[in-house]
This record gives C-alpha cells, sequence and structure tokens, in this order.
C-alpha cells in the first residue's frame, strides 16, 4: 500500500476514534439519520394516506357490455390473424379505438366540493324530511356534465348536474317520505362518471352517509297520565319496616329497636314501652313492556300503533323526570333522554317469536323488581286468559295496567281480576283513555 495511503487511513482512524469518544456512535448514527428518517416517513405516510383515501373513495368499472366490446375485440383479433381476414382485423381495430376512447372518458380527476345537509336528522312519521345537496367547482378548469346519486335507504335518487364554470355552484332540493317509522341511511353521495358508448364507469364518493331517524308519532299525557305514575314520597307498599316515612302504626318495644322512635306519650299512658311501625315506601318507578311478537297483534298497523302508545308513555314519565323503564322481549332500552328513547324505539322491530306477553311480564318482573308501576303494551290477539296469567307474573305490590292496541276499535276499558285492561284504537284518544284507566 503507497505510503500516502496509509497515512490517509490512519488519520482516518483516529478521526472515528475521536468521534466515539465525544459521542457514542449509536447516537451519532441517530442523530444524523433521523430528520431524514423522519422525513421520509412523513412523505411515505402522506403518500400511503393519499392512496388509501382515493382507493376508498374511486372505483372504476367495467359494465357488461364493455365486457362483451373487449372479448369480442379479442375474437376479431385472433380471427384475422389466423384466417387472414381483414374485415375482422379492421373490425378489432375500430373496437379498440371505442374502448380507449372509452378509457379517455372515465379518466381525469373531478374536483368538485359537494355538501349533504339535512335540515333535521330526526323526525316524526308524517313530518316533512328535507335535505339539500350543493356541488360547487373549486378548481380552475370547466367541469363537464355528469350524474350524482344518492342512496336513501333502499332507493336512490339521481341529479342531473350541468357543466360547470370554475367557482360556479349547483344545488338540489330533495324530500324523503316519512309514511312510516325507520333509520333511513342517506347517502354517501357518489357521482358517476361514464362514457358515451357505457363500456366503463368511474365512482367517486365525496360525502359520509348520514342517519335519518323517523320516530313514531307520540302525543302529550300531561295532565293525563300523572295520577298515575306521580307520587311526593313513594308508593306505601304492604310490607312493614322499623324505619320509614310512612307511619303505619304503634307496637311495643322489642330489643333492638331504635330507641328514637318510641312513642313517650303512649309509653306514658299505657305503662309499656311503645315504638312507631312504618310501612316501606317505593319511589315511583314506570315499567312500560312492548310486545314485539307479532302474533300478539291483528295486524301491522297495530303493532306500529303499539311503538306509538309505548313512546307517548315513556316521554311523559321523562318530562316529568320519573324513574323509568322500557324493555321488549328482547330486554331494556336505553330511556336516559326522550330523544334517546325515541331513536331505541326507531330501531325496534316485530317479528313471530315464542316468547309473548306472559313472558314479556315475567321478564319484567326481573328486570325491574323495584318498579311502582308497570304498563303491558300488547294487541287484541291476546286472550283474556293470556292477559290473566301475564298479571299473575307481575310480582305482588306492584300495579299493573295492560293497553291493548287495536287500530280503528272503540276505545273501553276491562277488569281482569287485578288488571286494568285498557283499548286503544287511535292514539290521539290515548290521554283521555289513561285519565279513564287511572280514574
Amino acid at each position: 500500500m503507497p505510503p500516502q495511503l496509509r497515512i490517509s487511513a490512519a488519520r482516518l482512524r483516529a478521526a472515528v476514534t475521536a468521534a466515539r469518544t465525544a459521542l457514542p456512535l449509536d447516537s451519532l448514527s441517530a442523530v444524523a439519520s433521523r430528520p431524514r428518517v423522519l422525513a421520509a416517513r412523513q412523505r411515505l405516510g402522506t403518500a400511503a394516506g393519499t392512496v388509501r383515501r382515493a382507493a376508498s373513495t374511486a372505483t372504476a368499472s367495467v359494465t357488461s357490455l364493455g365486457w362483451a366490446t373487449a372479448g369480442l375485440m379479442l375474437v376479431c383479433w385472433a380471427a384475422g390473424a389466423l384466417l387472414g381476414w381483414r374485415e375482422l382485423l379492421i373490425a378489432a381495430a375500430l373496437l379498440t379505438l371505442v374502448l380507449a376512447a372509452a378509457t379517455g372518458f372515465v379518466l381525469g380527476r373531478q374536483s368538485y366540493a359537494v355538501r349533504l345537509d339535512l335540515a333535521r336528522t330526526r323526525v316524526a312519521v308524517g313530518d316533512d324530511a328535507v335535505g339539500s345537496l350543493t356541488v360547487s367547482n373549486p378548481g380552475g378548469r370547466l367541469l363537464l356534465p355528469s350524474r350524482l346519486e344518492l342512496p336513501v335507504g333502499g332507493a336512490t335518487a339521481v341529479f342531473e348536474l350541468p357543466r360547470m364554470a370554475p367557482g360556479a355552484e349547483h344545488e338540489e332540493l330533495f324530500r324523503i317520505p316519512t309514511q312510516k317509522r325507520a333509520m333511513i341511511v342517506v347517502g354517501p353521495v357518489e357521482s358517476v362518471r361514464q362514457d358515451p358508448f357505457a363500456l366503463m364507469g368511474r365512482r367517486l364518493v365525496w360525502t359520509d352517509p348520514v342517519d335519518l331517524f323517523v320516530h313514531p308519532r307520540t302525543v302529550n299525557l300531561q295532565g293525563s297520565a300523572t295520577g298515575f305514575i306521580k307520587d311526593l314520597e313513594g308508593l306505601p307498599t304492604r310490607e312493614l319496616s322499623t324505619s320509614d316515612v310512612a307511619f303505619h302504626a304503634l307496637r311495643e318495644y322489642v330489643p333492638g329497636d331504635d330507641r328514637r322512635h318510641i312513642h313517650w306519650k303512649t309509653t306514658a299512658r299505657t305503662g309499656t314501652l311503645m315504638v312507631r311501625q312504618f310501612e316501606e315506601t317505593r319511589r315511583s318507578h314506570l315499567a312500560v313492556a312492548l310486545s314485539t311478537n307479532l302474533s300478539d297483534y291483528d295486524s301491522e298497523q297495530d303493532f306500529e300503533l303499539a311503538v306509538s302508545v309505548a313512546g307517548s308513555l315513556g316521554l311523559q314519565a321523562v318530562r316529568e323526570q320519573r324513574d323509568l323503564t322500557v324493555l321488549t322481549q328482547d330486554g331494556p332500552l336505553r330511556s336516559g333522554s326522550g330523544r334517546i328513547l325515541l331513536d331505541e324505539l326507531t330501531r325496534v322491530a316485530g317479528t313471530e317469536r315464542r316468547e309473548g306477553t306472559r313472558e314479556l311480564a315475567a321478564l319484567t318482573t326481573d328486570t325491574v323488581p323495584n318498579a311502582s308501576v308497570v304498563i303491558l303494551v300488547t294487541g287484541t290477539a291476546v286472550s283474556a286468559s293470556l292477559l290473566r296469567s301475564a298479571a299473575a307474573a307481575i310480582a305482588p305490590g306492584i300495579r299493573c295496567l295492560a293497553v291493548r292496541c287495536a287500530e280503528g276499535q272503540q276505545p273501553g276499558r276491562r277488569e281482569i281480576a287485578d288488571l286494568t285492561v285498557l283499548t286503544c284504537g287511535d292514539l290521539d284518544g290515548l290521554p283521555a283513555l289513561v285519565r279513564k284507566g287511572t280514574a
């Protein structure tokens, strides 16, 4: 090795040794490479995020006619080359040009700015659910006519977009039918770009889907159900207690009784220690049990009426800030507020099942053992014997009421043993019916 190279190598080793002494090698490499690594990772993450967003929002597809055209093109090329037919080669060339032109229509980038706006995301059955679709061109070039598709539940609304100059804006208004209780998914808005030959298409997703809740119709029971579920300090029960707020009677003192409950006037008069005896009280807790077994109802309209009745009773308890539990055969529903309760009732679906009103009453007793009032909401297909059996499944000391729903029937009241049975044929007549049932 030449001397000058040996000197350079020696100097290089000395410089490396000095650098290691001043700073550890791993720290030196980390300091030297960290900015580059972080910058590279950031660029890689940005690119990956862009690719993922593009892949999730843009989908290109070939229609059945496009696949047939491509297959015919390949057959013409192959047959023309093998048989030497010029006509087939010309047809293959024309089909190739058509596919290339269709690809040119699909390629390219659209720069729409789309905004989907619903005036209200929660409406009652029969109320207007309106929305708007605003499309603008934020880019600097002219956009050709296109088509927007807006899925609304199981249907799809189609809007034709005109040519849009840079900065132009186009608005479409739409109305969603709300004749039936349902949770409707509106969106996402997709732009559909297709070639004139309908061989290829491209879809771009511009917005997120929006949930529209069509709540069951309810009525205000203010002043109707107050006497049924309202009390100041709880409902007295038949269970006796040594300490409560409902005074019941006096009895002789037993060792272990609280001396604060000794009634001294009676003790002085009788010469025997006497203590107060109380009745246990229970805070007002309303349990509304809605049967979702379609076998309990004569028609689907009767079941929808039952859902509305359960919602009206539950909303009245929420307004009065009473303890409330609403449940079906599938278990309790969330009822922290009126909106949450109506959202839950919107999702309730009737099914054919073995569990009927009798099993629902037993489930209510197990789920809400501290209830003071239980209201069973069911249909007229439930016989009197089944209602009597359901009332027997409710724990003693709990007041029980049954509301049978049948669209168009005359309202009525009857007594089956200790159970009060109300027949509701119209939701608007529910307030008067509840007043009759609690009279």
